[in-house]
Formats: structure tokens, sequence, C-alpha cells
């Protein structure tokens, strides 16, 4: 859910403040809904393990990976 609503207001900021896409605002608001239905699952698969320290491994924990360094 809250993967869902980063990437609708995203989409959304994004939209509304370049002049160019939001003249079809109309079209391009329900397709920003419809790609953050779609995305955010398979974005969800990606971070939600990585919130899980037992899955990581004290080791691999400490030594960190390629985004939290």
């Amino acid at each position: 859910m809250m993967i869902n609503a980063v990437l609708f207001g995203a989409g959304v900021i994004t939209v509304l403040s370049v002049p160019a896409l939001a003249a079809h605002a109309k079209i391009l608001l329900p397709t920003v809904v419809v790609l953050s239905f779609v995305l955010a699952p398979f974005i969800a698969m990606v971070i939600a393990p990585r919130m899980r320290i037992r899955n990581w491994g004290i080791r691999d924990w400490h030594r960190g990976d390629a985004i939290s360094g």
C-alpha cells in the first residue's frame, strides 16, 4: 500500500508539474493510477525481503550491499 502511494504520488506530481504532460492529464492520470497498481507488487517483492534482518544473516547485514553501502 505504501509503495503504491509513493508511485502514485510521484506520477501525479510529474504529470501535473510538467506543462506538456499537464495538457494531457485527462489521459495520463488514469494511466498513473493503473501503473501504480501494476508496479507496486513487483517493487514490494524486492523491498520486503530487505526489511527483514533474519533473511540477511548477521555477516551480510554488517557488510551491507549496493544500495545501503
